[in-house]
């Protein structure tokens, strides 16, 4: 049997990630878990911000930010960069992080990100206690040494952090490739 529950965020995993902004050339973090593909053709992803953090305003105004996908190894200052504002505390500071140059954007890179995704805001929805900020991906960037032969995404040698429920967890073991049930003809 099951239990009806009041609705909530109840969707997971979802993708926890370090967004890096940039204003008067002083660069920020922030973590967000709100994240999400949302077209294919253009490339295009979602982050959601609560309009009272010191990013939304930033991102409001530069409309344009660096998704950084960070491993498990990271996941400390990952946590840290959502507990602090930047208003008040340099995120690269304070984490050792080291700020890259990027290629379309003014925001930089996380260079201890392994993908790091370029994106320029296209629309801004007001949701309720957060505002989506839907933006074409522009540039993506790989660390070879987590790519397979194939030159894929390895997750395995990434080690790509989820969100579920006030937890991070690390995913990173395979079941099967998409098409897998399709019958064979």
């Amino acid at each position: 049997m099951k239990k009806v529950q009041k609705p909530s965020t109840a969707l997971f995993p979802v993708p926890s990630v370090l967004v890096t902004t940039i204003s008067e050339g002083r660069p920020n973090i922030i973590t967000l878990a709100w994240v999400g593909t949302v077209c294919s053709s253009p490339p295009m992803l979602s982050v959601s911000l609560r309009p009272q953090t010191y990013s939304h305003g930033i991102l409001t105004k530069a409309r344009e930010f660096v998704l950084n996908i960070p491993g498990a190894d990271r996941v400390k200052e990952m946590d840290l960069c959502g507990m602090v504002s930047g208003r008040d505390e340099d995120k690269f500071a304070l984490t050792g992080f080291t700020p890259q140059p990027a290629v379309k954007v003014q925001a930089p890179l996380i260079a201890e990100c392994p993908v790091n995704i370029e994106c320029r805001v296209n629309q801004i929805i007001s949701l309720g206690s957060h505002d989506m900020f839907i933006s074409e991906i522009l540039a993506v960037h790989v660390d070879e040494a987590v790519l397979d032969e194939k030159g894929r995404i390895d997750v395995q040698k990434m080690e790509p952090v989820a969100f579920v429920a006030g937890q991070y967890w690390a995913v990173t073991r395979h079941l099967a490739d998409m098409g897998f049930a399709r019958p064979k003809k």
